[in-house]
């Protein structure tokens, strides 16, 4: 692997991982967050999130199982983001304006976790079986 992939890798994994050691150091924030946004058992949903970012993060990170870590960041931002981000009912200018900020960034993540995740390369990852398999 390049130089610059490692770097963006743990750079990437880096922010999942930060913000996944955040949800257990603030979760009392969170999950009061998390409420007033109608989640369901928040102190499960926040520790739930956080421990699949801290999977996702180092695995981008380190390199282990990387497509995995991707595939997570992508399911953490697809199901958080339209509940936890919903701009479109604000009513408040302000608070609009915010959450489509934090929606939108999540948006570009998401396209990134995405690429990222077709873009690892295929011996990194799985046996030489299974690479024929797929690239066939």
């Amino acid at each position: 692997m390049g130089f610059t992939k490692a770097l963006g890798r743990a750079a990437f994994g880096g922010f999942f991982l930060y913000n996944g050691i955040n949800h257990f150091r603030d979760s009392g924030n969170l999950e009061g967050y998390a409420a007033s946004k109608g989640v369901e058992c928040p102190p499960l949903a926040v520790k739930g999130s956080g421990a699949l970012l801290i999977a996702s993060g180092l695995s981008l990170m380190l390199g282990i199982r990387p497509r995995l870590g991707a595939l997570g960041t992508v399911l953490f931002l697809g199901a958080v983001s339209p509940k936890m981000h919903d701009f479109w009912n604000q009513h408040d200018p302000a608070q609009k304006q915010n959450e489509m900020i934090h929606f939108s960034k999540n948006m570009a993540l998401l396209g990134a976790a995405v690429a990222l995740a077709g873009d690892i390369d295929c011996d990194a990852e799985c046996s030489a079986d299974s690479c024929a398999v797929e690239r066939s």
